[in-house]
């Protein structure tokens, strides 16, 4: 198993399959976009299987979540969750995705084994989304959505980050349209991983901040204790459930303790933290020849020396030079 000197163990298997995306989200990537990966730098779809495989199998992994930049661009997608829900023992499989091709996608996806997917939407207003995303596809999203229930990708999560000055004053209507469609709404503290690098943390929409706008509409109960694990959302029920909300307070709450996940990045990096300044490289022994024993044995080392938390609570702290579109969020 994946343990780290702290005693964590990590189940929960975070793919990225691509860095490229269709939106340009401006906490993400500049309007430009970026330099993406070459196409030999990227992981192959057999070569994601097996390392999916090694992780199941041999390490204890239990929840695969694929991610991106954008995962519904890959090509392969189909192909390779259902190889991975073919797996034995079989991990529980989610997606986190801008909701764009799911309209066309979510019944392939769902018949090839996908359990559930995290669709971002920021807003309910399509000329605030074109400002945040530069694109004018919020019809799109709202239609994945629709999609994604439709073909019982359930719950059906919706991931949704404030900004200050654009669509902080949204919080309440965003949970009323969730709680109407039954979708499962969490708000995420802007985190530092933009590619420009301009996070600034006075700028952020903290979590009591969001809690405070919600709270103007809704009575919010919290979950009883235990009931988070090491789910990075803390959650309420609204006006005595069974609709929830979450908050991902990734920065002025963080969860570090309880954390389970690993990390894989599209070119084949272990990545023990989504903060991580450093990555294991496991794509060159994996293209070198390496057996299934000592990919294993590499992925453990690189999840042996996993810091007690991300560093956020620092004030040295910096950000990762790669941003969340290489990392997989």
């Amino acid at each position: 198993m994946l343990i780290d000197t702290y005693g964590r163990v990590a189940t929960d298997l975070r793919v990225s399959l691509t860095d490229r995306c269709n939106l340009r989200c401006t906490y993400c990537m500049p309007e430009e976009g970026l330099q993406w990966l070459a196409k030999p730098e990227l992981l192959t779809d057999d070569e994601i299987v097996r390392m999916v495989r090694i992780g199941v199998t041999d390490l204890g992994v239990k929840d695969v979540r694929f991610t991106g930049g954008e995962p519904l661009l890959r090509p392969g997608l189909v192909g390779i969750i259902e190889r991975v829900a073919a797996l034995e023992p079989r991990p529980r499989i989610s997606l986190t995705t801008n909701g764009i091709g799911l309209g066309r996608t979510a019944a392939a996806l769902r018949d090839a084994g996908l359990n559930r997917v995290n669709v971002s939407l920021d807003t309910l207003r399509p000329d605030v989304f074109q400002a945040m995303t530069r694109r004018k596809r919020h019809h799109d999203v709202i239609g994945g959505l629709e999609a994604a229930r439709a073909a019982g990708l359930a719950p059906v999560k919706v991931n949704a980050v404030l900004m200050r000055g654009v669509n902080d004053d949204e919080a309440p209507d965003l949970l009323q349209w969730a709680v109407e469609n039954d979708y499962e709404l969490r708000f995420i503290e802007q985190m530092p991983l933009d590619a420009q690098h301009g996070w600034q943390r006075s700028d952020m929409v903290t979590a009591e901040e969001i809690l405070e706008s919600l709270r103007t509409r809704f009575t919010l109960t919290p979950e009883p204790n235990g009931a988070r694990g090491s789910a990075p959302a803390e959650r309420w029920l609204v006006d005595g459930g069974p609709a929830r909300v979450g908050v991902i307070a990734s920065v002025t709450r963080p969860f570090c303790r309880a954390c389970d996940r690993t990390r894989l990045t599209a070119d084949g990096q272990v990545r023990d933290c989504l903060f991580a300044r450093t990555e294991s490289d496991l794509r060159a022994p994996l293209r070198s020849g390496a057996d299934d024993a000592e990919i294993a044995a590499l992925w453990k080392t690189a999840m042996w020396g996993k810091k007690a938390g991300s560093g956020l609570d620092d004030p040295s702290f910096l950000q990762p030079d790669r941003p969340m579109s290489a990392i997989g969020g």
